[in-house]
């Protein structure tokens, strides 16, 4: 005959077991999203990176000409500026005479004697700056610099990002709110689930006069402890998988970001231990606060 205090106890271990196994999926689930989010942040970077404004001269310029419109160019704060690089460069009428007889394949310098093409500046602006009213005002603030002909970038394009990175942010923002409710309310039910058992050793205990916070403290270190494991694996499979991504498909890797892959992970842990305790909290307090004919 089986022991009922060894089967109690075994029921006990697979309770908690699948409170550990359902707050893992349910984080697992958040950080994927997560690892989405910092993948299309790190792809929205990448594409507007490549905004960019040309700014044409006036012919004839001489070099110190030019070097004084790139000293004044340069000192603007819309350049787009990395540990690497300046978002600055120079190309010469020669250079981009060379660029379109390689792009077009029409050399038009057979049939003109004068290059109709002018020394510019290519710019990379910096993404805080990159609004259609702010390059419209950067375009006007550089056009007013002496030598400076002409100021271009494409407006159509730049419109377009940003209307259609607003609708997706709201659409994503939409599917984050969703998405959190539904895991908040899967751990809150799967622990209340898993401490239903324990309601009459919680009313024990206050029979004996154990103190509420006394009764509390064993089951939310547990939550604690659990839910932090489970953000722990939860990071560890987001990992492995994220690794598994970037060795079998050719530019994943370009849209990883250590350092906030790092933060995900942390934020996961984290967040598995407070969620766990505050859903351990409520259930406890809710069996603390009924009589004894609620209880059953």
């Amino acid at each position: 005959m089986a022991n009922p205090s060894r089967k109690k106890k075994t029921l006990g271990h697979f309770k908690f077991g699948s409170v550990l196994f359902s707050t893992t999926l349910s984080l697992f689930i958040v950080g994927l999203f997560g690892v989405i989010l910092i993948q299309a942040r790190t792809l929205t970077k990448m594409i507007r990176e490549n905004i960019e404004i040309q700014v044409f001269l006036d012919k004839g310029l001489s070099e110190e000409q030019l070097k004084e419109i790139q000293k004044n160019i340069s000192a603007r704060p819309f350049i787009l500026t990395t540990t690497d690089t300046i978002g600055l460069r120079f190309v010469s009428d020669e250079e981009a005479a060379a660029t379109f007889v390689e792009s077009t394949g029409e050399d038009f310098t057979k049939f003109l004697e004068d290059n109709p093409l002018r020394d510019s500046y290519v710019i990379a602006v910096a993404e805080e700056f990159q609004t259609s009213e702010q390059l419209e005002t950067i375009a006007k603030d550089l056009e007013a610099i002496p030598g400076v002909f002409e100021v271009s970038y494409m407006t159509d394009l730049v419109e377009s990002i940003n209307k259609n990175l607003l609708k997706v942010s709201l659409v994503m923002g939409g599917f984050i709110l969703i998405l959190i409710i539904t895991v908040v309310m899967l751990i809150n039910n799967t622990i209340r689930l898993a401490l239903f058992s324990q309601r009459f050793l919680i009313r024990s205990m206050q029979l004996v006069g154990a103190t509420r916070g006394f009764i509390r403290k064993p089951f939310l270190m547990r939550a604690l402890l659990f839910g932090m494991i489970a953000g722990a694996v939860a990071s560890l499979i987001l990992f492995g998988l994220v690794q598994y991504t970037k060795a079998n498909i050719e530019g994943f890797a370009m849209l990883q970001n250590q350092a906030m892959l790092l933060t995900l992970f942390g934020v996961l842990i984290v967040v598995g231990g407070i969620l766990s305790v505050f859903s351990t909290l409520r259930a406890v307090n809710k069996y603390l606060n009924m009589s004894l004919d609620e209880l059953y």
